[in-house]
């Protein structure tokens, strides 16, 4: 059994690449790996900055440079979340009543509100990261915002019931709160551990957006699928962004 307790970090790091990425890694995604979640959202946006500040360095405008840092995590991502954020938007604004709201959010075709909404969540982040970049500061606070946009997302598969029995988010299952709480709390430890006092106030941002999204989920459709949980991660690493723009 001890060879089991010693290689199930790694298998749960893998599963949750293999989930949150396309990059090439071997696993399934078992719900008991989203403890590790966070640490993906650190790995992408690191990666990001990284290209970032590469560009930045060799006297590209920032503009420039940010909009590449959200090209790469987006590529990284396969656009997983900015999916699930159009087809919330689209879902919650464009239906009436919950069963048509469920029903325009499983449409794989977007509309107004879903395209709107990419605009917005691209020029907000894209405007923060070129402020970022000027301040010097881009590189801890895009780990910062990445970890904490993953780390609130268990806590909604937590607390939230499934919408529908289908979908992403039901295939996952429901973690174990204790997963909840562990993801949230990594993903708290590396924000205080990069960014000290901002990095505690960029994680209260990202749970109230969070809990936004939360409570007009529970309202809109009764519940949270996959969608949601990638609308959660697009608001939360905006209002993380944000308050680190504000507090560093």
């Amino acid at each position: 059994m001890q060879p089991e307790r010693d290689v199930r970090p790694f298998r749960d790091l893998r599963n949750a690449f293999g989930l949150l990425t396309r990059l090439p890694v071997a696993g399934a995604s078992p719900v008991g790996s989203c403890w590790a979640w966070p640490v993906v959202g650190a790995v992408v946006n690191a990666l990001a900055a990284a290209m970032s500040i590469l560009l930045a360095d060799i006297g590209l405008p920032a503009g420039f440079a940010a909009v590449c840092a959200l090209t790469v995590a987006i590529l990284l991502t396969g656009g997983l979340h900015e999916d699930g954020l159009a087809d919330t938007a689209d879902g919650f604004w464009g239906g009436r009543t919950m069963e048509r709201r469920l029903e325009i959010m499983k449409d794989s075709r977007i509309g107004s509100y879903g395209v709107l909404a990419l605009i917005l969540s691209l020029m907000a982040r894209a405007t923060l990261i070129t402020e970022l970049l000027s301040k010097g500061e881009a590189l801890f606070a895009l780990i910062v915002a990445g970890s904490l946009s993953r780390a609130i997302m268990p806590g909604l598969m937590a607390t939230l019931p499934f919408a529908r029995n289908g979908g992403l988010a039901a295939s996952i299952g429901r973690p174990h709160r204790a997963a909840a709480i562990a993801s949230f709390t990594l993903g708290t430890v590396i924000s205080f551990g990069l960014c000290g006092i901002p990095g505690l106030a960029a994680t209260l941002a990202a749970f109230l957006a969070a809990v936004i999204v939360a409570i007009s989920a529970w309202s809109k459709i009764g519940g949270q699928t996959g969608d949601v949980l990638g609308a959660s991660q697009q608001l939360a690493e905006i209002a993380a962004l944000a308050t680190l723009v504000a507090l560093l």
